[in-house]
């Protein structure tokens, strides 16, 4: 079910809000949690009900290895380590299977069957999740043994189940167990609709009007011209953080309808001067994870410049692993691995700092040149892009990108130029979504929320069959 979806915003969501409320004033304290337990549940199983059973027993299975690591006094890391085993086994079963076959059949000449397993939505994010709790506990951050209803709901609490932020159980277990977060909270309500609606224009409005304009260039075209490669790696660079920034900004909008307060997870990412100041800002959450729980284990900076170097590539070369099952989701790593060593050698030998508009810029130009391997589905049509970048295919606007995108978007095809040039303004000089809803510019939210309602619940009617998922619910 995806957020904009007219079955999330209209059923699902003022049904799930107005029960969970009302169980709360009528004093069914207990009740309330598992109520919003079970409505989570059906909104992971409503896409697929055979893999309820999945989460479930994940859930079930690290929440009685947390218990035995709570109990046993000796060989605890190696129940830690079967713990995390466990849990990337069915991972690696669901996510990478195909993806390791296949390559003992290209490198080694195997016939391997290959299986198409369904990838179960949200496994990457619940199982960081639960490997992190595994984790705390065995290293003694548990400051007590928290119930099974509780770290349920920690879980696969809907609004942040599927595609993140992925959350620490300090964070989220203190809320939930919180009496005072079961008291109905205007302030909460307001700010969670301004930011969900903030998150669906994003989506609607923005991401998914620049779809045709990237399906074109990476799925659709044999060769692209300089001015289509360029438009086309763009569009996808506007589209991907519109798409998830918009996720991540409903799924805080959701939580906070609950007197619950997710995590941030984007901070203009494309205003960073370096690649150090990029990762800061943008999925904070998962660079948060990569950091605590595979950087600083490999040794982080305590090993000497060269060990640290190691680590920097290492935790990002698996980051890019853990977004996909191909080499290209390898490559995307191994270039942002490279080039935050290669800023580190920069910062510590060098000592200088590029000034702020030429850091941007460069950032700004190798995460888009990034991006087009990170979205390309082989190495054939990432050279495409590439070789269209460097002008191998001519300069200009080909007819069939004009007639493919103004068939697409007749509204606004003659617009894709001056689009993605005002949606780079807004995301290089722009406010963010959380300076959008500060206190300090009521008048402002306010108007972003009322507009954004209003246009967003129209396109939704014009748009009923044709609601798209977000990008990261693939990874």
């Amino acid at each position: 079910m995806v957020f904009s979806s007219l079955e999330f915003i209209y059923l699902f969501l003022p049904l799930v809000v107005i029960g969970y409320h009302l169980l709360c004033r009528f004093g069914f304290y207990r009740a309330a949690p598992l109520f919003l337990f079970s409505a989570s549940v059906f909104y992971y199983g409503y896409w697929n009900p055979a893999n309820t059973w999945l989460i479930l027993a994940s859930i079930v299975v690290n929440y009685l290895w947390s218990m035995l690591l709570f109990n046993v006094e000796r060989y605890r890391k190696p129940v830690l380590i079967m713990g995390i085993a466990l849990n990337l086994g069915a991972l690696c079963y669901y996510k990478y299977t195909d993806f390791f076959l296949g390559t003992a059949n290209e490198l080694f000449g195997a016939w391997f069957t290959l299986q198409h397993i369904v990838l179960p939505i949200g496994i990457s994010f619940f199982t960081f999740q639960q490997i992190a709790f595994l984790v705390d506990v065995y290293q003694g951050k548990m400051s007590g043994r928290e119930g099974l209803s509780s770290y349920s709901l920690f879980v696969c609490f809907f609004p942040q189940l599927v595609a993140g932020p992925i959350v620490h159980h300090r964070e989220m277990m203190p809320q939930f167990s919180s009496l005072e977060n079961r008291r109905f909270n205007w302030d909460n309500i307001y700010a969670g609709l301004v930011m969900f609606f903030l998150g669906l224009g994003k989506k609607v409005m923005v991401a998914d009007s620049l779809s045709p304009v990237v399906g074109y260039c990476f799925d659709t075209s044999a060769s692209l011209s300089f001015a289509e490669a360029w438009l086309g790696s763009l569009a996808y660079t506007l589209q991907l953080y519109f798409d998830f920034s918009g996720y991540s900004d409903m799924a805080i909008g959701c939580a906070l309808l609950f007197n619950i307060h997710l995590p941030q997870n984007f901070l203009s990412p494309y205003k960073a001067s370096n690649i150090q100041e990029f990762w800061r800002s943008w999925h904070i959450t998962l660079s948060r994870w990569l950091r605590d729980y595979l950087y600083i284990p490999l040794g982080g900076n305590r090993k000497g410049e060269r060990g640290t170097l190691r680590n920097l590539f290492i935790t990002f070369l698996l980051g890019g692993l853990w977004h996909g099952a191909g080499w290209t989701f390898v490559a995307w790593g191994f270039l942002h691995g490279t080039a935050l060593c290669l800023h580190r050698v920069w910062s510590r030998w060098w000592g200088r700092k590029m000034p702020r508009v030429a850091g941007v810029f460069v950032t700004l130009m190798f995460v888009n040149f990034a991006w087009v391997v990170f979205r390309a589905t082989s190495f054939s049509d990432a050279l495409k892009v590439y070789g269209g970048m460097l002008g191998q295919n001519g300069w200009v606007l080909g007819e069939a990108f004009t007639r493919t995108v103004a068939l697409s978007t007749p509204s606004h095809g003659r617009l894709v130029i001056p689009g993605i040039v005002f949606l780079l303004g807004i995301c290089l000089w722009g406010p963010n979504s959380t300076e959008l809803t500060s206190k300090r510019m009521p008048h402002l939210a306010m108007t972003a929320w009322v507009t954004a309602l209003g246009l967003s619940s129209l396109l939704l009617f014009l748009q009923a069959n044709r609601v798209s998922e977000f990008i990261y619910f693939q990874f």
